[in-house]
């Protein structure tokens, strides 16, 4: 049965050495622009897969006024293009009456703050949230992506500095067009 085996995988070796033999090599064709080009086209089939079919601007604009969002249409003069503006609300954090924490409790409430924000962000009400570069007055921003003031006034209220009253926030609406990126 060995003897068999090793026969057999010998005359596999061969007719694939033989055949190899017998094709032209084609040296037109760069290996690494096959390679480039095979790893795009992969790519694109993972990604059809995977990233759903962009709604329509009709879908999206229903859905957001389905939610109690604002929205209207602007023409771009250029392009003649339609974009879709949406209300959000722009917080601005500023330093509250009370800083009289130890460095301890401070440090406690901007791991809290911090959670906080990023549970907002996984559930979808705020889109981006910062502090500035400087040691002003206004300490930071959050844009809530909410219907209406109120939702925004009451999650930014419900923020551990400001509940603690390490910050005071000042919540103003904010129009931006709908699916841009900052770059």
């Amino acid at each position: 049965m060995k003897y068999l085996i090793v026969i057999l995988s010998v005359i596999v070796m061969v007719s694939c050495k033989d055949q190899t033999k017998q094709e032209p090599l084609n040296t037109s064709i760069n290996p690494v622009d096959t390679i480039e080009t095979s790893s795009k086209i992969e790519s694109l089939k993972m990604l059809e897969q995977v990233v759903p079919a962009p709604k329509s601007y009709a879908e999206i604009k229903a859905t957001l006024a389905a939610k109690g969002f604002e929205t209207y249409d602007f023409v771009d003069e250029e392009t003649k293009d339609t974009i879709l503006m949406q209300k959000y609300f722009m917080a601005f954090l500023k330093s509250g009456a009370i800083r009289i924490q130890n460095e301890e409790e401070a440090q406690e409430l901007q791991e809290a703050h911090m959670a906080y924000f990023s549970r907002l962000y996984k559930l979808g009400y705020t889109d981006i949230s910062g502090m500035f570069g400087d040691q002003g007055n206004v300490r930071g921003v959050t844009i809530y992506n909410v219907p209406t003031l109120k939702m925004a006034d009451s999650l930014a209220n419900a923020d551990p500095m400001v509940k603690a009253g390490r910050l005071e926030i000042e919540v103003r609406p904010w129009w931006a067009a709908k699916g841009f990126e900052l770059r």
